[in-house]
C-alpha cells in the first residue's frame, strides 16, 4: 500500500510538471479572452489618460491595441510604477509591458523583449537660474528622476559625483524640479520635451541641456521563454512597419504637428538586438 501511494504521488507530480512544461502564455491569453498590458499611464505621449475621455491613449497604447487585435482578445491596461514593471510581468500580474521600457543587457537576464519600438536619448532639464549649461556641470549637484528606471544609473555613470534623488513617478520628479528641490530633472528626451512644453510661459526659466546622457532603445517587455507570444508580437510590429502604419503612429504622437515636433523617424521596427 505504501509503495503504491508513493507511485501515485510520483505519477501525479510528473503529470503536473509535464502540464506546466507545456503551458503556453498565448493559449492562456486566448482562453481568458483578454490580454493585460502593463503601462505607466503618466508618460505622454507613450501612455497617458486622455483628460476628455478618461481612456488610456498613446503611442505604446496603439501598438498594444494592435497586438490585442491580432490575438483576437480584449486589451486591459494596468497602470504600474516604473520600478514595478518587471516584477509585475515576472509574477504574471500583467501579460506584456508597454511601459517606456528600455531594452538593455542587464534586463535580458530577467525578461524577453520585442523588436525595438522607439529609440530615444535621456536628457536633463534645468532651471536657467542654476547657471548650468551642460551635463558635466551637474557634478556635486542634486538631480531628480524616477525610481526603478535606467535614468538613475545612467546619470551616475555620466556624472559620478552627482546627487540623485528619485521619485515614484516622472511627474513627481518634474514637480520637484519646479519646487526647487534640485537643479536638474532627468528623463527620456521625448517625455522631457513634452514636460517642457507643459511649462507654458515659464519655459523661459528652463533649458534642456544639449548633451544626451545615454541612448535608449525602447521595446515591449515579454515573459521569459514565451516563444509563441514573442513571435506574435514581433509579427505585429513587422506588419505595422511593412504597411506604413508604423510611420503613421510616429507622426500621430511625435511628428511635426505634435508638441514634440520631431521631423523624422530615425528607426524602424526591424530588430530586437541592441
Amino acid at each position: 500500500m505504501h509503495s503504491r501511494l508513493q507511485w501515485l504521488l510520483a505519477a501525479t507530480l510528473a503529470s503536473g510538471l509535464l502540464s506546466a512544461a507545456h503551458a503556453d502564455q498565448l493559449d492562456d491569453i486566448k482562453k481568458k479572452g483578454e490580454i493585460v498590458i502593463g503601462v505607466l499611464g503618466t508618460d505622454e505621449p507613450n501612455s497617458f489618460v486622455d483628460p476628455k475621455t478618461s481612456e488610456m491613449v498613446g503611442y505604446e497604447i496603439d501598438i498594444a491595441n494592435a497586438v490585442a487585435r491580432k490575438i483576437g482578445v480584449k486589451p486591459v491596461f494596468k497602470q504600474l510604477t516604473t520600478a514595478a514593471r518587471i516584477p509585475e510581468l515576472q509574477q504574471g500580474h500583467v501579460d506584456i509591458l508597454a511601459a517606456s521600457l528600455t531594452h538593455n543587457k542587464e534586463r535580458e537576464a530577467q525578461i524577453d523583449f520585442s523588436l525595438t519600438t522607439f529609440v530615444t536619448g535621456q536628457k536633463v532639464l534645468v532651471k536657467t537660474s542654476s547657471g548650468i549649461a551642460d551635463v558635466p556641470q551637474l557634478a556635486g549637484k542634486k538631480v531628480l528622476t524616477v525610481k526603478g528606471g535606467t535614468q538613475e544609473p545612467n546619470t551616475r555613470k555620466a556624472v559620478p559625483s552627482v546627487d540623485v534623488v528619485t521619485f515614484d513617478t516622472t511627474q513627481q520628479a518634474f514637480l520637484a524640479l519646479q519646487q526647487g528641490k534640485g537643479v536638474g530633472y532627468v528623463n527620456d528626451e521625448t517625455s522631457l520635451v513634452n514636460d517642457y512644453a507643459k511649462l507654458g510661459a515659464a519655459k523661459k526659466d528652463y533649458a534642456i541641456l544639449p548633451t544626451s546622457i545615454s541612448v535608449e532603445p525602447i521595446a515591449l517587455g515579454l515573459k521569459k521563454g514565451e516563444k509563441n507570444m514573442k513571435s506574435v508580437v514581433d509579427g505585429v510590429l513587422r506588419d505595422l512597419e511593412a504597411s506604413g502604419e508604423a510611420n503613421k503612429l510616429f507622426a500621430k504622437w511625435y511628428g511635426p504637428e505634435t508638441k514634440l515636433q520631431f521631423n523624422k523617424r530615425s528607426f524602424t521596427f526591424a530588430s530586437d538586438q541592441i
